[in-house]
């Protein structure tokens, strides 16, 4: 006596199921359209951000202090001016890392002990840790600010984008002079920089 029950019971069941399904089923669609969306979208300002993290950089430098993007990452003319006696600055080498993953980033040597208007060579060492190629963009920093107008360099991996193989690592150079007209009172400076991937198109430019 109880199957009859339980037959009807499952019968109902199954016909308000089948009234409610297609209004879930159009519901789980707008909810996937919406989802989508908002993915496309994401995807559109990351790459927008790799588009706009160099000229980012342009308006910090402006706003802190630090200097332009000129003065830190175009090579420097080496001034010759015998009438300033050199002395010894300590200079630091930092390296960062910004994203987890990608790159492997840092200073052969953490600092070096150099005289003001002599030219020096810092090496800093970087691999992709991509399983393909991919384009790395090095971003300078000098501290203290007051400081970065007096730090020169003549040649610098920080110029253009570089480019790395799949797992490559490679060694790269930067060539300084600290200025003989460095304020007294900075007796140690801070070259930082930071590696950031860029998209192809941004490295092509």
């Amino acid at each position: 006596m109880t199957e009859p029950v339980n037959t009807d019971s499952e019968v109902d069941s199954g016909s308000d199921n089948g009234s409610s399904a297609p209004a879930l089923s159009e519901e789980t669609r707008r909810a996937n359209r919406r989802l989508t969306w908002q993915l496309s979208f994401f995807a559109l300002g990351f790459l927008g951000f790799g588009f706009a993290l160099i000229p980012l950089y342009d308006v910090l430098c402006e706003v802190t202090g630090y200097g332009s993007r000129q003065n830190l990452t175009e090579a420097s003319e080496i001034e010759s001016k015998g009438s300033e006696v050199p002395r010894d600055i300590i200079v630091e080498f930092v390296s960062t890392n910004p994203t987890v993953g990608e790159w492997e980033f840092r200073a052969v040597e953490h600092s070096a002990r150099v005289k003001t208007g002599q030219l020096y060579a810092a090496k800093f060492v970087a691999k992709n840790l991509l399983a393909k190629a991919a384009t790395g963009q090095a971003v300078p920093s000098i501290a203290p600010h007051n400081a970065a107008q007096y730090f020169r360099k003549t040649e610098c991996f920080c110029f253009t984008p570089q480019h790395f193989e799949a797992l490559q690592e490679r060694e790269l150079e930067v060539r300084f002079v600290v200025d003989s007209q460095l304020p007294a009172n900075v007796d140690r400076i801070t070259l930082a920089y930071s590696i950031y991937g860029v998209a192809p198109q941004v490295a092509s430019r």
